[in-house]
């Protein structure tokens, strides 16, 4: 949520003692307790203001968002590029607690932007602790604890809801996510009655209401039932029963087209037996995506209704099983050359659309690139497709190159955060900048050029364009080009680009980062 001005907290006894000091306030909605509403917050928050003199002039609010980490937590990385670039017109920060700061599984971590704003002279109060926030040893003290509680208080709820998940499961109920092609959601009351099925995006609204899963209409229990005998009885692949479920115009549960992938997903999924399985990734805390191990799966047999056989299930998932064991290398290489054989092209699309063969994914996987593998398999496509192989490098260059940039910008006291969702970098919290690797080519004749794309929908105020050299091993030379004097999306450079295009080329970042350090005024004048 953006940042607001706010109504001043004054009382008669803070102006007694003169004038207000400016204070902003952050507030952190979650979901367990109305005690934390963002209101509530306030309310303390407030009190305490003009029992301080303190006068609240700025509002940072994250509302019903997690405190595990600041990831997506805008309105506190707002606040911290405020105080860290000195965009601030305010000297004390109010919070309702520690909790609220963040839950930070790293203690470490809340201290650290605590740390920030003291440095940056701005005081933090704790509106509802009993404690003074005053630096002191007892205040230090009490801190970490908390801090460590806070941290440790979301560990033990998720593993308490987790553990209810899980007790859930093993009684028979769905736990999230759609229920699939030929299923619906069942919902249910305490004493096991039904209550009607749920579309698409409702949710149950009573606690102690349950979801199970049903079969769906009849004509998509009878699809889905069609596509296993085919599979299993007629020996069709994935592939050919997808082209002829579109040939009939059937779509999937989402609406879409079949491919191999969705016809697969029914093939392999225990809930068309009735078989009710959790806990097949994790992600707790907010940590990355965890491929579970099968023994640590929850789950219980014969939840459900099943809509086809038990002996038809096992042996169809048996079949994709044994097709998608690890294949070696040279087995691997044997698939592509018969399929370069039968097919005008090869290419990751064929790879894919190819029954009995291994998605594309699997063969970049293995051989580091589609390229190295048709090399392997002696069937290099008729195009060049070297520029493939670049492309791939220079994406893998593009993190370092941002961190260098970042790395430079804070040498010379520059503040910068990068934006998660575009890859943007926010200097100083007033200007943003874009990197783009630029490929170098060169034509028939042996010139050089280069050929950049600019995104014009998210448009940074700078685009840093590093053109590499002939080798694309490393930037040849840099181009600072302002937002205001890109007037196409594409840009193609020569070696030479005369006066207007040149005037932004430098040999190196150094121009740049001093457009971004801080001076002061005196110093300035």
């Amino acid at each position: 949520m953006p940042t607001h001005d706010s109504t001043p907290a004054t009382s008669a006894a803070a102006d007694a003692r003169g004038p207000l000091v400016r204070a902003a306030q952050y507030v952190r909605m979650s979901t367990e307790h109305q005690q934390y509403s963002t209101a509530n917050q306030e309310d303390i928050i407030h009190s305490y203001a003009a029992k301080r003199g303190f006068e609240i002039v700025r509002t940072y609010a994250d509302e019903g968002k997690s405190g595990l980490s600041v990831a997506g937590r805008d309105s506190l990385k707002r606040l911290i590029a405020d105080v860290t670039c000195g965009a601030t017109d305010y000297s004390v920060i109010l919070v309702y607690d520690v909790s609220r700061w963040r839950r930070f599984q790293d203690a470490d971590e809340s201290a650290y932007y605590e740390y920030l704003c003291k440095q940056a002279g701005i005081a933090v109060h704790y509106c509802a602790e009993q404690f003074e926030n005053d630096g002191g040893p007892t205040s230090t003290i009490i801190k970490s604890v908390k801090r460590a509680m806070a941290g440790e208080y979301s560990r033990e709820l998720s593993s308490k809801v987790f553990q209810g998940q899980c007790r859930l499961i093993e009684l028979g109920y769905r736990q999230g996510g759609a229920p699939g092609f030929g299923l619906r959601r069942m919902l249910i009351d305490q004493t096991g009655q039904e209550k009607g099925t749920l579309d698409r995006g409702q949710q149950k609204s009573l606690q102690t209401d349950r979801v199970i899963l049903v079969p769906g209409p009849e004509e998509e229990v009878a699809t889905v039932r069609w596509m296993y005998d085919q599979f299993v009885n007629q020996g069709k692949q994935e592939g050919e029963i997808a082209s002829e479920l579109n040939q009939r115009g059937v779509k999937t549960d989402l609406g879409r087209e079949w491919n191999r992938g969705t016809v697969r997903q029914i093939l392999t999924n225990e809930k068309y037996i009735g078989n009710n399985v959790y806990n097949r990734t994790s992600f707790k805390l907010k940590k990355k995506h965890v491929l579970n191990a099968p023994d640590m799966w929850v789950r219980k047999d014969g939840a459900f209704q099943a809509v086809v056989s038990d002996e038809l299930f096992y042996t169809a998932r048996g079949i994709v099983q044994e097709r998608n064991r690890r294949y070696t290398e040279d087995e691997l290489i044997d698939m592509l050359k018969r399929l370069a054989q039968r097919s005008e092209a090869i290419s990751a699309a064929a790879i894919d659309a190819a029954d009995g063969l291994p998605p594309a994914a699997t063969f970049r996987s293995r051989f580091g690139s589609l390229l190295t593998a048709y090399r392997r398999a002696d069937c290099m496509p008729d195009r060049n497709y070297e520029y493939v192989e670049t492309n791939r490098r220079l994406r893998e260059k593009w993190p370092t190159m941002v961190s260098d940039v970042q790395r430079r910008l804070q040498a010379v006291g520059a503040s910068v955060s990068e934006d998660s969702g575009t890859g943007y970098l926010m200097i100083n919290g007033e200007y943003s900048a874009s990197v783009v690797l630029s490929r170098c080519r060169k034509t028939p004749g042996g010139a050089l050029r280069w050929q950049a794309r600019f995104d014009t929908a998210l448009a940074p105020d700078i685009t840093i364009l590093a053109r590499m050299d002939s080798s694309n091993s490393v930037p040849a030379d840099y181009y600072l080009l302002p937002i205001m004097d890109i007037e196409s999306p594409r840009l193609l450079l020569c070696e030479e680009n005369g006066a207007y295009l040149d005037t932004y080329q430098f040999d190196n970042l150094d121009y740049f980062a001093s457009l971004a350090m801080r001076r002061r005024l005196e110093v300035a004048a």
